[in-house]
């Protein structure tokens, strides 16, 4: 496993648990629907939110949130929609981002955006 990836799957873990102590319900964790995988799905109420996790260990070239792609926003969304099919969700869902940047100790600093993105219609 690369260092790309460990701080990855990091990155998704603190993201896990962050979400957890705000009261959030984590249903799954890298769930793939042909090119797309979310992060984390996850229900704050009755709100079925889908997460993307972008973790680094320096913003020298952007803040982790910044390489997030309109290409990698649609095929979220695209993997949103299948999602709610097969558990028959049709109330609201939110698409969000949490960014963190490991410091030399690898302290991690959260940044939870809500309602990153939105699917055009």
């Amino acid at each position: 496993m690369g260092k790309q990836h460990k701080i990855g799957k990091l990155g998704e873990d603190v993201a896990c648990q962050f979400l957890q102590s705000i009261g959030y319900i984590i249903l799954e964790r890298n769930w793939r629907f042909s090119k797309a995988e979310v992060d984390i799905i996850a229900k704050d109420g009755e709100i079925l939110i889908f997460v993307e996790v972008k973790a680094k260990t320096y913003t020298f070239y952007g803040a982790p949130e910044e390489s997030i792609s309109a290409y990698k926003e649609n095929l979220i969304i695209d993997a949103a929609s299948r999602y709610m099919i097969l558990i028959n969700h049709t109330w609201e869902i939110r698409f969000d981002i949490i960014s963190i940047v490991f410091d030399k100790e690898m302290n991690p600093a959260v940044i939870h955006y809500k309602d990153a993105f939105f699917p055009s219609i």
